[in-house]
């Protein structure tokens, strides 16, 4: 199935996917890599509110490249990063946020457990980075310049980014976890 979903998501936008299915999303999308995931949590371990909104959200594993400055950024390029690197953080991250999905490339490792009920992982082909842009309508704000242009959170608005692929859905369904486990059975039956 190929789903047109708008954020922020709602649980019912989330609960109708199922792994394999395409999405293509319009409205904000939020960047956050390594850094901008330990100073979510570490703002959520000391009760301190966030400059942006996860209710609902959409987290693009992502660190853009950018020209400009201020209020006249533009995007230059913005591929999807490798989402395992993110993993760890992410069944705490949802304890205290309700993220509705996750974009990245790669697939993410020992998640879809927290996921159930609660999020989904979207998964954007690498090398896409001038696609991804081309999606990209404008970049509403930057947060945590500090951390670094690629960490940084970017709120960029989005038309129909995608096609995204529904890597581990809200069910318990994980692709990436299933092909490792259909390559492993193919590889034992060659030896």
């Amino acid at each position: 199935m190929e789903y047109r979903l708008e954020t922020p998501l709602k649980k019912e936008d989330i609960e109708q996917l199922k792994a394999g299915d395409i999405v293509y999303l319009t409205g904000t999308v939020f960047t956050a890599r390594d850094e901008a995931h330990a100073r979510i949590l570490e703002m959520a371990g000391e009760n301190k509110e966030l400059p942006f909104d996860l209710e609902g959200a959409v987290i693009y594993h992502c660190g853009p490249l950018m020209k400009g400055k201020d209020a006249s950024w533009e995007v230059v390029a913005a591929g999807p990063t490798t989402s395992a690197r993110m993993s760890k953080m992410t069944p705490e991250l949802l304890d205290v946020h309700e993220v509705r999905a996750f974009v990245g490339k790669g697939g993410m490792d020992n998640v879809s457990e927290s996921m159930e009920g609660k999020s989904v992982y979207l998964a954007f082909t690498g090398g896409c980075a001038a696609l991804a842009a081309m999606s990209i309508e404008k970049v509403s704000t930057v947060h945590w310049l500090d951390l670094g242009m690629p960490e940084a959170v970017w709120e960029l608005k989005v038309e129909n980014f995608g096609p995204l692929v529904v890597g581990i859905d809200s069910h318990g369904s994980d692709l990436f976890t299933d092909v490792r486990k259909k390559s492993v059975e193919a590889y034992s039956k060659i030896e």
